[in-house]
């Protein structure tokens, strides 16, 4: 398995992340992700290490804290042979204040990872949103303070802007805080607007992108196809996981579909295989997190790895998933000084 250093850091992140949303599906949004037991969780633990790769990405929220719980149990005995990243920072209570990135409730969150995850560190600890209403010193200095004590490792951030993770790592370094080495971020052949500012503040900053939803919320899983019913079990028939995911116009979707299986039957690999592999050589991606519901398709996800596509099947990707540039990039892209870096 590669290893990469997880952006300006000396921390070193396998390749592959396995992302424990399949953990427990409590609650209506997660049933649509799945629902492994303990016993499957712990089999999915298993392989991942016997594949070589050790990190594991969880959430407070994700089925209302079970995914950290069953990790945590998964994980019993061998904390050191793995490397754990969790967030926080959406709601999880009924308080005023048990939501955000204040002092208060990061406190809690953080303390209530390290109980659920059975651990006394979490190696990556990232806020899963920006909280607008949250000064950014109290939350900066509420993350120094749980690094200080040793709780925590590195940190980062979730689905930030541009501007609110430059802001972020502009006052760490004003005050010599803690600095967001890592930014898990929506990224796939189906949505692409990481590239459009992200990227370059990734490149010119040091900000790892730890990649979700790989995968396209379950579109590229080699299933979907013009004209044919969407495949039993997919996340697709789940009406509030859904909504509470990426849009991608239909036809956007085929057009990336056909480029996928045109390289997949060149490469002998699949869809997925595919689609993860074009991440792997993307600028900025440390690590990409895949998700599994059974035995099965993790090992499969794994063959993604150990091998690269041609430049020419990249450019066949690129150009079959390629959009329309929002404001200003359209308008920046056409000054040669200001190169795109992909």
């Amino acid at each position: 398995m590669e290893y990469r250093l997880l952006g300006h850091s000396g921390l070193k992140v396998p390749v592959l992340t396995f992302g424990t949303g399949t953990f427990g599906g409590k609650g209506e949004f997660f049933k649509g992700f799945g629902s492994s037991d303990a016993e499957g969780a712990t089999k999915m633990v298993d392989i991942c290490l016997e594949a070589g790769f050790n990190m594991f990405d969880s959430a407070d929220t994700y089925s209302i804290g079970l995914a950290e719980e069953m990790l945590g149990q998964a994980i019993k005995g061998r904390r050191d042979q793995v490397l754990i990243s969790t967030k926080g920072t959406f709601t999880f209570g009924k308080g005023p204040n048990d939501v955000g990135s204040s002092r208060h409730h990061l406190t809690d969150a953080i303390n209530g990872s390290l109980k659920r995850l059975g651990t006394d560190y979490i190696d990556l600890y990232q806020l899963h949103a920006f909280d607008a209403q949250s000064p950014i010193e109290e939350t900066l200095n509420t993350l120094d303070d749980f690094v200080r004590a040793g709780k925590i490792r590195y940190v980062g951030c979730s689905n930030f802007s541009g501007w609110h993770l430059m802001k972020s790592l502009a006052i760490s370094e004003k005050y010599n805080l803690p600095r967001y080495v890592a930014h898990q971020a929506y990224y796939s052949l189906v949505g692409r607007d990481y590239e459009w500012e992200l990227m370059p503040l990734a490149i010119d900053q040091g900000v790892g992108a730890v990649v979700w939803s790989p995968l396209g919320w379950g579109r590229l899983t080699g299933k979907i196809r013009r004209g044919q019913p969407l495949p039993e079990g997919s996340r697709l028939q789940n009406k509030t996981t859904v909504e509470g995911g990426p849009q991608v116009p239909e036809e956007y979707l085929y057009q990336v579909v056909d480029a996928l299986d045109a390289v997949a039957s060149e490469t002998g690999k699949t869809v997925p295989q595919v689609a993860l592999n074009w991440l792997l050589q993307r600028p900025t991606v440390a690590t990409v997190i895949i998700g599994a519901r059974n035995e099965e398709q993790l090992r499969q996800n794994l063959g993604a790895v150990g091998w690269n596509l041609t430049p020419e099947q990249v450019k066949k990707l690129d150009e079959a998933s390629a959009t329309p540039l929002a404001y200003p990039y359209w308008h920046q892209d056409g000054f040669s000084r200001n190169p795109r870096p992909v």
